[in-house]
Formats: structure tokens, sequence, C-alpha cells
């Protein structure tokens, strides 16, 4: 009996046993199937054939251009990223910078590209891609203001920073390590640019930016200064939710190991700024000056111009600037006059007969730069092909092949302007011309020369930017608009902040922990 009962108990224990078993076994086949079934973040974008990205506008980022279109580094990225998918772009711009962190962190946005530095604190809620580029933190002035020399001399007048941005962080650092008196406001309404424009308009005294965006950002302020670095070198990248599997996040750090290696990244860091430091304070404020007293004259006959040869007139207007000022009795030692500075085997070939006339001059020089630009070979794409064109109206086509052979023959790129301007300034050394077809050159000129019009170019688009943006279209489906643009943009009234500028004791302007701005005004 007992030994009856004994294997009862055994036998129910081996069949429990085996009934666990397959239970257990058909959970995880059937946690395996559910893992098989579901897609991954990567394979979600694709199948719906949409990427969505927050950003920001600004000049570092993503910047909207007066006839359509988009311009900035983090937008060429999110282009380049989105062909290589084979996907759309939703590019999204959320009201604050703390929301594009939020929409991050939480999944609703793929992607943020908007210039974001990566530090300790972001890594607990987002993942971030490789780095794409190295700035520095750095205290900003304006002209008519003693410039700090270390973070005490800050506690003298008003700085005042963006809310969620890691310079709020660089701040805290440096109160706690040598400036213990340090003082500043947060707002959680207008982005580092907006707060670059009040500091331009005296509304502030000092802001906080990262190096890559004073850089650009001065040459459209030339009053506005470079006081200090506040941070060690910091790294700029995209970052995704640290919630989400790994599979984008895969899929962008091989992307940016790629456009490394094959040079993609540096040609588009050369792109947006290779040429922005390459105009001094003088230059910027005679350009403004010129622009305001001699441009109006000749405007409507760069845009007949521009638009007869389909090309932007602001472009030809950057040309007509680095030829003459937009002086049309210009001439130079060597004979070329006008206000493009045509020779007169150019203006014979063209077509026009006299150099002096600015109507003649500007209808031969967009006539003889749009030839340059059907010279230069169709495969190269622009914005390239532009900076070939103007090289080739500066020093000729003969030469810039010769600069472009040797890049060849040395290793570089022929068709990438990065590395052919590294060839043309050997064309007026012994040991380089003698071994081209065309001969000596002074090569260093057409460098000069494209990026003097890179330089222009973008200081004419900003201005066209403004004027726009100045002068809104009113309809009766959007009265307010002038209102909303003043109160939304601004985020605050410039009244109030003179008033508080010159009534405020400034040893004791609020400090960090002060609600934003616009809750104490």
């Amino acid at each position: 009996m007992l030994k009856k009962t004994s294997t009862l108990i055994i036998a129910f224990i081996c069949s429990w046993s085996l009934l666990s078993c397959d239970t257990q076994t058909a959970a995880t086949s059937s946690a395996d199937n559910d893992k098989k079934t579901k897609p991954s973040k990567l394979q979600k974008i694709k199948q719906s054939g949409i990427l969505h990205v927050a950003t920001r506008i600004d000049p570092t980022t993503y910047t909207p251009l007066p006839k359509g279109g988009y311009t900035g580094l983090e937008y060429d990225l999110v282009m380049l990223f989105a062909k290589h998918l084979g996907v759309k772009v939703d590019f999204q711009i959320p009201e604050s910078f703390e929301e594009i962190l939020q929409k991050t962190a939480s999944g609703e946005i793929d992607i943020a590209a908007a210039g974001l530095t990566i530090t300790a604190e972001r890594k607990k809620t987002l993942r971030f891609a490789p780095s794409y580029h190295e700035i520095t933190e750095q205290i900003i002035y304006r002209t008519g203001t003693a410039k700090p020399k270390s973070a005490t001399d800050l506690t003298a007048g008003i700085l005042e920073v963006t809310k969620g941005t890691s310079h709020v962080g660089s701040l805290q650092l440096l109160k706690q390590k040598s400036a213990p008196k340090l003082n500043w406001l947060t707002n959680d309404n207008l982005d580092s640019k907006q707060l670059i424009e009040l500091l331009n308009n005296g509304l502030i005294d000092y802001t906080v930016a990262d190096s890559n965006q004073a850089m650009l950002m001065r040459r459209f302020y030339p009053k506005l200064h470079i006081a200090f670095d506040i941070s060690k070198p910091r790294e700029l990248a995209w970052a995704m939710s640290a919630n989400a599997d790994d599979s984008l996040h895969k899929e962008v750090s091989e992307f940016f190991k790629r456009i490394k290696k094959d040079k993609s990244l540096k040609q588009l860091l050369e792109r947006h700024y290779g040429h922005a430091e390459k105009l001094n304070y003088v230059d910027k404020c005679k350009f403004y000056q010129h622009q305001k007293n001699r441009l109006p004259e000749y405007k409507e006959y760069f845009m007949e111009a521009g638009e007869k040869y389909d090309m932007d007139w602001r472009l030809l207007a950057a040309i007509g600037y680095q030829e003459s000022h937009w002086e049309e009795g210009a001439i130079s030692p060597t004979g070329v006059r006008g206000l493009m500075m045509l020779t007169k085997d150019t203006a014979k070939q063209v077509g026009i007969k006299d150099r002096t006339d600015p109507v003649q001059s500007i209808k031969g020089g967009a006539l003889y730069f749009h030839q340059r630009i059907k010279t230069i070979p169709k495969r190269i794409p622009n914005p390239d092909r532009i900076w070939f064109a103007l090289a080739s109206y500066n020093i000729g086509y003969g030469h810039l092949e010769d600069a472009r052979v040797l890049t060849q023959k040395n290793g570089g790129n022929p068709d990438k302007w990065i590395d052919v301007k590294e060839f043309l300034p050997k064309l007026s050394e012994e040991a380089w011309h003698t071994k081209t077809k065309h001969g000596y050159a002074r090569g260093k000129e057409p460098v000069i020369y494209v990026e003097n019009v890179r330089n222009y170019y973008d200081l004419l688009l900003w201005q066209t930017n403004k004027e726009q943006q100045a002068q809104p279209e009113i309809s009766d489906n959007n009265p307010n608009f002038i209102d909303k643009l003043f109160n939304t943009y601004f985020m605050i009234d410039f009244n109030k902040r003179l008033a508080r500028k010159k009534s405020v004791n400034k040893a004791e302007v609020s400090d960090s922990s002060t609600p934003p701005v616009q809750s104490t005004e």
C-alpha cells in the first residue's frame, strides 16, 4: 500500500513538472513570437516613410530661406540621413528648448537635431549619437559695455540665459567654483538666438552662446563681442529617447561613422562655418552702411538679372560688392572697371559696350557668371558648383582646372571645394605651377574671393529675411499678425525691459532660482 502511494505521488510530481515545462515553453515561445512580430523603432520609421525630427530656428541648425527651402548644418545632416533611410522628414519646432528635450525623451520625436550638448544629466533620459562637432560656451557682450574679464565682472549687469540649456548648468558650476555672487535670469520662452537679439538691442548686458552660434551671429550683429569661455570643449550630437530600442541609434551611429570616413561631415562643416570668420568688424560695418546707402540704387537690376538667369539676385549682389563695393565708377590698376569689374575681353564676350554703365555691367556680369556655372562639370552639385564658378569668375577657368588636377594627383577630391581650395594657393609657388598647363597664378585670391562672397551673400540673406519678417502680410484671416509676431517671437514687452534696465539695481539681479522673466514683469 505504501509503495503504491509513493508511486502515485511520484507520477503526480512528474506530470505537474511536465505540464509546468510545457506552459513555460509555450509562454517563452509566445514572447519570442511577439518579439519577432513587433517592429523595431527603425522599422516603424521606414514603414511609415516619415522621420520625425525636433529642431530650432537658428543659423547653426535650421533656417528658412526667403524664397522657400531651408539651410543650416542640422538641416543638411538630417536630409542626408533621411535620404540614406529612404524616408521624408517631418521637422517640428517646439515652443521652447525644454520641450525639445521632453518630446524626445518621451519618444514623441524620433530624433532631436537641435545643436544639443551632451551632458551627464541629459544622458539620464536621452541616448546620444556620436558627436559631430565641438564647441565651447561663451559670454557675449555688446559694444558700450565694459568687457568682462572674469565671472565676477558679470555681477555688474543683467545676465540672461535660456531655461533648459546647458548654459544654466555651466553658470551654476561657475558660481560654485569662483563667483559666489554671480546671478542671472533664466527665460523659458526665448531661445539663445532671441536673447542675442535682446543683447544687440541693449536690453540685457550679457548672455551665453555656444561658440559656433556666436561666430555666425556676430556677422549679423557687429557690435557683439566674445568675453571669455565658461566651459571646456563640449560635444554636440543628435539625441533619441533612452527608452526606445537601440535600432535607430545603431543606424544613426553607422551613418555618422560613414560620413566622417567619406569626409561628407567635414564638407558640411566647411560649408556652414568655413568662411564665417573672414570678415572683421570694420568690414561688416562698412558692408551694412553700403547696403543701406548704395544697394537700393542697383537692387532692381540685380533682381532682373537674377530672374533672367535663374539665380538668386543676392548672390549677384554679393559678387558686385566684392568686385567694386557697388561703385559704378570703380577701376583697377589693370584696367578692369565697372560695378561688376569686367575686363575688355569679357565685356566684348557678353556683348557689353559700356562697362561703366551699371545696368550693362550687372547684366554682363550676370551672364558671365551664368557661363562660368555652365562650364563646371554637371556631376558637381551645389553649393560646390557655385563656389567653383565664383573661383573661375575671379581667376579664370584654366587656372581653376590646374588646381583641380593638382588636387586629384595628390589624393584629394577635385569635385569638392574644401579640397581644391587647399591647392589653389600653390599656383603661385614655382614648385607647383611649373607642373600645370596654364602656369603661374595668384591662387590665394580666388580662395579669399569665394569666402568673401559667401559672407556677403549670407549677410544679404539675413537682412532680407529680417525685412520680410518686419513687413508681414495682414489679411482678414490674420488681422493681428504684427501683434502676434511681437508678443510671440519676443515674448515680452521691450518697453518694460527698457524700464527695468534703467531702474534695476544691478547688484540685486535675480539669480537662477528667480521665476522666469515674464512672471516677474
